[in-house]
């Protein structure tokens, strides 16, 4: 039943992973750039969330459980909006300045919005108020047991990939990105406003990512500033190890990831975890250099 346990667990952080590598997965697949600033918008989710639960706690909602939702809801929108702004600031102006200026400014945006949390909310850890977080759970056997916390994250997150999913697969929107993704220029052709659907991209990613930041928050129960560092390189190995600009690979790399990190950190010791998930990614990257799923064209959004 421990190895139950611990897939239960692993699975549970692994969805964390995919929510933020998406927007990754996402950005490149449309710009063919990688979005550093990503990982600290989810980081701004989480803080977003301290402010809001602060806030709600004036109301009728204060110490429920129920407060999770307009938290969540505002989340989405400020980060969502605050990915359209870096967009539109720091990434459109360098759109033909080659590949090294756009790297460049998205590694400042990212110490930006890092810095900008430390100063604003301190260095310290911060914690959500009581009551917020769901206690209890479900015991399926003897040694086998589902928090409460850990049925929402998985359900929260499962619903929000296969809303994008069916996103990018059955509306016009996502038949527009996954145009731009495969050649920019035919799609401008054909009348599809690409600065329009790249603006999408920077509103769908950063959304998804500061709701992760929440959960994660609620999840572990204490973050600081540098939470976006930790969690947004974990989901950038996600992206790499799924296959970078295929969203099925990013849900895969995700849940891969957390579930090696979590058996090694079980069954072997939580000091190693991190160099066995590096060492497992080297290893696939030199056995199948685009990932697990590769990098096709038609599947990159």
């Amino acid at each position: 039943m421990q190895f139950v346990q611990q897939l239960i667990n692993g699975v549970t952080i692994g969805s964390f992973y995919a929510l933020v590598a998406l927007g990754y997965t996402m950005v490149y697949g449309v710009l063919k750039m990688i979005n550093f600033a990503h990982g600290d918008l989810f980081m701004w989710g989480a803080y977003l969330g301290l402010t809001l639960f602060t806030l709600l706690g004036a109301t009728a909602l204060a110490g429920s459980a129920w407060m999770v939702v307009p938290a969540a809801i505002a989340v989405l929108l400020v980060v969502a909006l605050a990915g359209l702004l870096v967009e539109r600031v720091a990434y459109r102006p360098l759109r033909h300045a080659g590949r090294l200026a756009p790297i460049l400014s998205a590694l400042g945006v990212a110490f930006l919005l890092q810095s900008l949390a430390r100063n604003i909310y301190g260095a310290s850890w911060r914690t959500y108020p009581s009551g917020i977080a769901l206690s209890g759970g479900v015991t399926l056997a003897p040694g086998l047991r589902v928090s409460a916390m850990q049925i929402l994250a998985l359900a929260a997150a499962a619903l929000l990939m296969a809303a994008l999913s069916l996103f990018v697969q059955r509306t016009r929107v996502g038949t527009a990105m996954r145009a731009v993704s495969i050649d920019p220029v035919a799609a401008r052709l054909m009348g599809i406003d690409v600065d329009r659907i790249i603006s999408v991209v920077f509103l769908i990613g950063p959304g998804l990512g500061g709701v992760a930041g929440l959960i994660v928050a609620l999840y572990y129960g204490s973050f600081d500033f540098t939470l976006g560092w930790t969690f947004g390189l974990k989901a950038f190995i996600a992206a790499i190890l799924g296959g970078i600009g295929n969203i099925p690979g990013a849900m895969l790399g995700g849940m891969l990831l957390g579930v090696v990190e979590t058996l090694a950190s079980g069954y072997i010791s939580p000091q190693w975890k991190d160099v066995i998930a590096y060492a497992a990614l080297i290893g696939i990257l030199i056995a199948r250099p685009t990932g697990l799923l590769g990098e096709r064209l038609a599947a990159k959004v």
